[in-house]
């Protein structure tokens, strides 16, 4: 199971979140046959995105995360919503450097239009990225810390992560206090292979927060692709277009790249369609 701890520390000045997210990772690397670097990358913007999506309020909150290389060098994408459903999928190769590169982050609330903030990519570190993003997109500053590590099997051993953002007002005593403790999770992977998510609330910030505001949430992989939602997308289509691509194909054929699923329709799964 994956968890997101949230609560706030240090004079309820500073917002902390402590994610331990090696089911998800694993799940991605299962659906997505991903390589050890994609896995990598792959797993620390699941990370990145769990702990966006646990900050959403509206019913209809969403979130995306995308990292586009420099020249075509491929794209990583997930989004995640108010139930903390999460996903992703990489795009052609990330293997090489993300430097060059731009990061876009698209937040929908549900209130307004969404926000969509993008800022370059000057570092492969992902931690090092959406500590960018926040700082020069929505002007917050934000202490990411996430990472992942692979055992020799391929599988993800620990992932994870600390973020502390810091609330308006506050104070520069308690803003250096959450800059020391950030220090300790430069290899966020390894502390939770020692004490786990819990162990390190525990550990490391029991004594910084009221503990009736401490929650806990389990983020996982789901996909919100449907059969029903494809059948609305291809019947915009028109029938005609879609009896065409049957004859010529022999079906109707729709993947999904977040969980890596093939819909097929035929001509008589046609036909049913628009007799409805």
């Amino acid at each position: 199971m994956n968890d997101l701890f949230k609560a706030l520390i240090l004079d309820k000045q500073v917002s902390l979140s402590v994610l331990d997210t090696t089911g998800l990772v694993n799940r991605a690397i299962e659906i997505h046959a991903l390589r050890d670097g994609e896995a990598v990358l792959m797993g620390n913007l699941l990370t990145c995105c769990a702990y966006m999506s646990g900050c959403l309020k509206s019913s209809r909150g969403a979130v995306s995360i995308t990292v586009r290389g420099a020249e075509g060098e491929g794209s990583a994408s997930v989004s995640g919503d108010i139930n903390l459903h999460i996903r992703g999928c990489i795009n052609g190769s990330c293997r090489r450097t993300l430097k060059g590169g731009t990061l876009t982050v698209i937040k929908d609330d549900g209130f307004f239009r969404p926000f969509v903030g993008t800022c370059p990519v000057e570092s492969d570190d992902v931690s090092e990225m959406m500590t960018a993003y926040f700082r020069e997109s929505e002007q917050i500053p934000t202490m990411v810390s996430v990472g992942v590590n692979l055992g020799g099997d391929g599988r993800c051993s620990a992932a994870g992560g600390v973020v502390m953002q810091l609330l308006p007002g506050t104070s520069e005593e308690n803003a250096e206090r959450a800059r020391e403790l950030m220090r300790a999770f430069s290899r966020p992977a390894d502390v939770l292979s020692s004490l786990g998510a819990q162990g390190i609330v525990r550990s490391c910030f029991g004594g910084l927060m009221d503990e009736k505001g401490l929650y806990l949430l389990h983020p996982d992989y789901v996909c919100n692709c449907s059969r029903e939602k494809i059948e609305s997308v291809i019947m915009a289509v028109g029938k005609d277009e879609l009896l065409s691509v049957c004859n010529e194909r022999g079906n109707v054929s729709v993947h999904c790249h977040y969980c890596n699923t093939d819909y097929t329709f035929d001509k008589e799964d046609i036909l049913k369609l628009f007799d409805k």
